[in-house]
């Protein structure tokens, strides 16, 4: 379900050649596999998420472009908008085409805000490209 993602603001660290039509934050969320989110090139890219209302996430779904994949992405959350960001644990994505979830906040922790920051990517010039994007 996209309910914890609905009405959500998403902000992402930066997308392919200033190209926000083809390739921006909003195709996160279109569920489409024919569309994407490609960042520009340069280490650390990210994903933010303003949830609407307060949420305990419990896994994120994505869909990478096999070579294009964040292999190492640090999950952190705000527990409200004024606090710092605590870690909810790190994923390990495979460099593949297939949707891949990971479970992240053994904690439980309430949070206004997510982040998921990949260190790195298997790009040689650190872009990353996420066609689906979800979590519950």
């Amino acid at each position: 379900t996209m309910a914890l993602l609905e009405g959500a603001k998403i902000r992402v660290s930066s997308v392919l050649n200033g190209d926000t039509k083809s390739f921006g934050k909003q195709h996160l969320l279109d569920g489409k596999l024919d569309t994407c989110w490609n960042s520009e090139q340069g280490d650390t890219q990210y994903i933010e998420i303003r949830f609407v209302n307060p949420s305990t996430p419990k896994r994120i779904a994505i869909t990478f472009q096999g070579g294009f994949v964040g292999q190492e992405a640090v999950v952190e959350g705000k527990p409200s908008i004024d606090a710092a960001y605590v870690n909810l644990g790190t994923v390990y994505p495979q460099d593949i085409n297939d949707e891949q979830t990971f479970s992240i906040n053994s904690e439980q922790l309430v949070v206004t805000q997510l982040k998921l920051t990949f260190t790195r990517s298997t790009d040689f010039f650190g872009r990353v490209t996420i066609y689906t994007f979800n979590i519950d």
